[in-house]
């Protein structure tokens, strides 16, 4: 590819990312007091509208985020060329905790940039036992993942002194990431200990790597996957 050709195809890049900004701003909207159903007070309207906002604004981020990373990706494609000698990272959320604990929060960074934020008080983020995080192109050497998660008790029984509490974890790893090759990480919230292990001492993190031969690189060599989609 030319210079001329380069600099054409990062300006789009470029282009692209401030589109999708523009667009983002006028992403969130209140939510009319039409749609709440049952009557509200003043003050459980204005919770509501609170609540509504603060999601909206973390998803926001979330895809703010993503699409810097592909931006990221597209001009490393343009300015290096080809990408079949680099390496690939997949990472994989993964809930082995029982049902003392439930899962309200996670949060993820590789090499410091955020790449999956998820808050979820409902319930539905705990029942997705595993999920994917991140697939894309990274560069050959060390990187290092980042992780938030939040976990709340769910006591019956002789466990109904958990119900209120809050566990919240913090971890972090690194791991190599070899040319030509698929590092696949499966970070893990599990119960650590026996039964007779304290149970606040129970919730804990740990990171499940494996490495293999990348087939996308080397059937044609054309057969790179996609970068992250923004959802």
């Amino acid at each position: 590819m030319s210079l001329r050709g380069v600099r054409l195809a990062f300006i789009s890049i470029v282009l692209a990312g401030a589109a999708f900004a523009q667009s983002a701003d006028g992403g969130i909207a209140a939510v009319s007091p039409g749609d709440q159903g049952p009557a509200q007070t003043a003050d459980e309207a204005f919770t509501t509208r609170v609540k509504t906002l603060e999601e909206q604004v973390v998803d926001l981020k979330e895809k703010i985020f993503r699409t810097k990373a592909r931006l990221l990706l597209l001009q490393e494609t343009v300015l290096g060329g080809d990408l079949s000698s680099g390496a690939r990272a997949v990472i994989f959320h993964r809930n082995e905790m029982g049902s003392q604990f439930i899962l309200e929060s996670v949060a993820y960074a590789l090499d410091g940039a955020p790449i999956f934020t998820k808050v979820d008080a409902n319930g539905d983020l705990d029942k997705r036992e595993e999920f994917e995080i991140f697939n894309g192109r990274i560069v050959p050497g060390n990187h290092q993942i980042a992780v938030r998660m939040v976990y709340r008790g769910h006591g019956y029984g002789i466990f109904s002194y958990l119900e209120g509490y809050k566990f919240k974890l913090q971890s972090n790893q690194t791991f190599n990431a070899e040319a030509g090759k698929v590092t696949t990480v499966k970070v893990v919230g599990f119960e650590k200990g026996g039964i007779t292990s304290d149970i606040k001492d129970k919730p804990a993190i740990r990171y499940d790597i494996s490495s293999a031969k990348d087939q996308a690189t080397t059937k044609g060599g054309a057969g790179a996957p996609p970068v992250p989609e923004t959802k």
